[in-house]
């Protein structure tokens, strides 16, 4: 048995932890002794998300499974495993995707992977080509883009151009359906469409959209999305919304339109995606516009939240012990 899955063997990493709403700090942490099932995993980068931890660290967030303080957050992690069980179906020196972690003695883990290590069943433990890099932090969300694809119609119209409003439209020209059109009110974001075309919702004047997919994560746009829908058309749930939803009831009934919530993505998207990417058939490129060492952590955490040119901030922890 190797060394580091022996009774009494401690294990510390450095993470990320909000100690309460709008604190944050680097913490060494304890972690829960791995079993012959786990892998040890030495993080190299992890992603910042603009939606769920903005709610984390702002206090926002809505009730949720497992939520409560001081916590780990992100589920956007990558990096090699440095240890693996003999029953884990993993093997030394894999880099593997991470979509998080609860390995922590006393903190917990919501969603556990901004951490220099994690420890994770081998199973939750992705492998993929290392020639994707740092990029392999996106496969959370372009997981979550295939798995709101994957229940309905393609969009014809998506709201919103961060990161996962531009894998939704990459990934839907890469299913076969044509190119989306794609709303952004901020003008600094309308750069960067890969085949698609990227405008200010008052310069168009469609009012016939069959399948509207909202990444905004505004919980009053409802009614401005059935006003663009054609008849019997449908409107995609697929970001996170803080606030309670809302709607005009009767311009919803004389549309009979419909309302799909796309949930979290399962086991089965980040295997269509992962096949899409290293194929080069996905491109993950133009997605990440900032780093910072992990050391820096509640600074890349205000620019994440704080700078509108940021689409995505990662986190570098290859330098911490």
């Amino acid at each position: 048995m190797n060394a580091s899955f022996q009774s009494g063997a401690v294990l510390e990493s450095l993470a990320v932890v909000i100690r309460e709403p709008e604190r944050i700090e680097l913490s060494r942490l304890e972690l829960l002794p791995p079993s012959e099932d786990d892998v040890i995993v030495d993080v190299e980068w992890s992603g910042i998300s603009t939606g769920t931890e903005r709610l984390l660290w702002s206090g926002r967030m809505p009730p949720f499974p497992g939520l409560a303080y001081p916590l780990v957050p992100g589920y956007e992690s990558v990096g090699r495993i440095s240890r693996a069980g003999t029953t884990s179906g993993r093997r030394e020196g894999e880099r593997v995707f991470v979509p998080g972690a609860r390995c922590y003695v006393d903190v917990r883990g919501l969603f556990g992977g901004a951490s220099s290590r994690v420890v994770i069943p081998g199973a939750k433990a992705t492998p993929f080509d290392a020639a994707l890099g740092e990029n392999a932090v996106l496969l959370a969300l372009a997981a979550t883009a295939e798995h709101a694809l994957a229940a309905g119609a393609a969009p014809d119209l998506i709201i919103g151009h961060g990161v996962l409003g531009r894998l939704l439209a990459r990934l839907a020209i890469v299913r076969g359906a044509p190119a989306p059109t794609v709303w952004e009110r901020n003008a600094d974001r309308r750069g960067g469409a890969v085949g698609y075309d990227v405008v200010d919702p008052d310069a168009d004047p469609r009012r016939d959209y069959r399948s509207i997919y909202d990444v905004s994560g505004d919980s009053e746009i409802i009614d401005q999305l059935v006003a663009r829908l054609a008849p019997g058309g449908e409107i995609v749930l697929a970001g996170f919304y803080p606030g309670r939803l809302a709607f005009t009831f009767p311009a919803a009934f004389m549309k009979e339109a419909k309302l799909r919530i796309a949930a979290e993505w399962r086991p089965a998207d980040l295997v269509a995606v992962l096949a899409h990417a290293e194929s080069g058939r996905l491109s993950l490129d133009g997605l990440i516009t900032h780093r910072e060492e992990a050391t820096c952590a509640p600074a890349a955490y205000r620019t994440a939240f704080g700078d509108p040119a940021c689409l995505k901030m990662i986190l570098d922890w290859r330098n911490c012990a």
